[in-house]
């Protein structure tokens, strides 16, 4: 009998290997069970927003953004599955632009705690929470605490990623800085070469010169490239893995 156990494990391995997805909204429950089985024990969870980014720039940026990061980072890892991404988060400052969705922080909260409960009890042994939004990364960083006191007891552990926002933000102003190029914060150049680089679609080129001094936008992004978006993804995904690396060899 352990032996059949023992080949049906290593079945489902290979065959999780050969059709393997990283977004977990791909995959079948059974997929699931196997990828763990397999090895993959880590789950990340990266909330987006959905919020006014200027008149060039599509409401749901931010979850575009962080759906390809966070998949990146997992196939880097090569043991990770990723969660849906939360298009919401507190945006209370953008409300007065259409389109806005807000939430609170308990709400946001409680979803980030409710998700990450879900992935320890599917059997994932490291659970990731960052956010690509200002707003809220106090919250996870609250949550993953609490949650990580209680998954201690089961071998398991719930970590915030604070780098891939903090960190990567100083990285790539200080890349921009080295080029001459301005650097902003909301819907500015960085923001505006990296759905170049994504989804070319949701950025108005006919708007960037208009944005340029467009209440809401913080920064100029009429020097954004597709090309300059791709290194500005590259710093914020070597960021993330960096410290995702640190926090797992030391758990």
């Amino acid at each position: 009998m352990r032996a059949a156990l023992a080949l049906a494990l290593l079945v489902s391995g290979a065959a999780w290997a050969q059709m393997r997805s990283v977004y977990l909204e791909e995959l079948t429950s059974p997929e699931v069970k196997a990828a763990i089985a397999a090895g993959t024990t880590s789950a990340i969870y990266y909330a987006g927003s959905t919020e006014q980014n200027g008149p060039h720039l599509a409401l749901g940026k931010h979850n575009v953004i962080a759906r390809y990061v966070a998949g990146r980072i997992a196939s880097e890892l090569g043991n990770a599955l990723v969660y849906p991404v939360l298009p919401f988060a507190p945006t209370g400052e953008h409300l007065k632009y259409a389109g806005t969705v807000n939430v609170s922080d308990d709400t946001f909260a409680a979803v980030a705690r409710d998700v990450a409960a879900s992935a320890l009890a599917a059997g994932f042994k490291d659970v990731f929470l960052m956010g690509d939004h200002g707003g809220g990364q106090q919250a996870l960083e609250r949550v993953a605490g609490e949650l990580d006191r209680q998954a201690k007891r089961g071998g398991a552990r719930v970590f915030y990623v604070g780098d891939a926002y903090y960190k990567a933000e100083e990285r790539m102003r200080g890349y921009l800085d080295s080029r001459g190029l301005p650097t902003g914060g909301h819907a500015g150049l960085e923001d505006t070469a990296m759905l170049m680089f994504l989804d070319p679609k949701l950025v108005r080129r006919d708007e960037l010169a208009r944005a340029a001094s467009a209440a809401g936008v913080d920064g100029d992004p009429r020097r954004a490239t597709p090309d300059i978006g791709r290194a500005l993804l590259d710093i914020k995904i070597e960021t993330a893995l960096g410290e995702i690396r640190r926090l797992a060899s030391a758990r």
